[in-house]
Parts: structure tokens; C-alpha cells; sequence
């Protein structure tokens, strides 16, 4: 929410320590999945880069496809055995492959600093009826929302926002996302 920038600026700048434990707590092996929870649940995607048939990463890869978040792999030499659960979660459509950062930056919307992102000008004519003008207000307010997050937002029922929003990507003002967010086209 707008009221906790600061917040998330700090978290930004200096990284945050996230943690179901109190302190002093050993690194149990048995708690490395309760971690692994929780940073499944608040990235945008998780990237496996190296992991065996049975690895831990693999355990993080399904919580965030539970999660209905996305997961990239890097793909492997069939013959070795690191790279078993990578070339696993890639062949059985639990991860996208990607080969580098690009990838990973095309399949989630990021765009480097000055690289163009969508038509060089908007449409210069464009009357917004007025959920399009809220829904756009939001996104303006807010950055790169879910689908959930517009709607409560904006007081409008997913059922109606789901036309509006295909009505403004088609017009090229806003972008669909991964994972059912949306974000205004600049």
C-alpha cells in the first residue's frame, strides 16, 4: 500500500530479514522449507539455476507455482546430475527456460532503464469512460497491480474489471502481466 513507500524504499536500499524464527534460532535443515515458503510468496518469480532431482530449490519452484507465481529455469547437460531438477521443472511445464537475464526481464514485463516498452506515442484521442478512468487512476496510483488489488481499489467486481481491462490493453494503454497483474503502458 502507498502508505508503506518509505517502508519499501528502506527495504530497497538495505534488505530485509524475513524469518518465521525467533532470534538466536539454529539453521534447522527442517526449517529451510518454512523459509522457503515465505520468499516464494512474496517474489515475483523464482529462478532455479542449478538443482538436483530431489533439491530443495525444487520444493521452492512448486510453493511458488502454488502460489500462481512464476518460475524460470536454466537448462542443463541431460548427464549431469546438478542439473536433473532444472531440466525436470522445464520438461514438465513447472518452469519457463530461460538462458539469461533478458529472459528473464521479456517473460516479466521489466524493461532496462531507456529501452522503449511500448508504441512511441498513445492515442492522442482516446475518451475514457469513467471505470476506465479509475482503473486507470489506480494503476497510476499504484505501479503494477493484481487484478484483486484493482478491483478492491477501484469498488468494481472482478467480473466487470476483466472487460475493462481487456478493452484498455487492446486500446495500448495498458499491459497484462504475469501473474494477473496489469500495468499502464509508458
Amino acid at each position: 500500500p502507498s502508505v508503506h513507500r518509505n517502508t519499501a524504499s528502506r527495504i530497497e536500499r538495505n534488505g530485509a530479514l524475513i524469518t518465521d524464527f525467533p532470534s538466536g534460532e539454529k539453521p534447522e535443515k527442517s526449517n529451510f522449507i518454512k523459509r522457503n515458503r515465505i520468499i516464494a510468496g512474496i517474489s515475483q518469480a523464482t529462478v532455479v539455476v542449478e538443482s538436483g532431482i530431489r533439491g530443495g530449490a525444487l520444493i521452492t519452484a512448486d510453493l511458488a507455482n502454488s502460489y500462481n507465481r512464476d518460475v524460470f529455469a536454466f537448462p542443463g547437460r541431460t548427464s549431469d546430475p546438478a542439473s536433473a531438477g532444472c531440466n525436470s521443472l522445464i520438461k514438465t511445464h513447472r518452469a519457463a527456460l530461460i538462458e539469461d537475464a533478458r529472459d528473464l526481464e521479456y517473460h516479466l514485463g521489466w524493461f532496462p532503464a531507456g529501452s522503449p516498452s511500448g508504441p512511441a506515442q498513445k492515442s492522442l484521442f482516446r475518451d475514457l469512460q469513467p471505470d476506465e478512468q479509475a482503473v486507470i487512476h489506480v494503476l497510476e496510483s499504484e505501479g503494477i497491480c493484481s487484478v484483486d488489488l484493482i478491483s478492491f481499489q477501484s469498488g468494481m467486481p472482478v467480473s466487470r474489471l476483466s472487460g475493462i481491462l481487456l478493452g484498455l490493453e487492446l486500446s495500448g494503454l495498458v499491459r497484462a502481466m504475469p501473474g494477473n497483474c496489469y500495468g499502464l503502458v509508458r
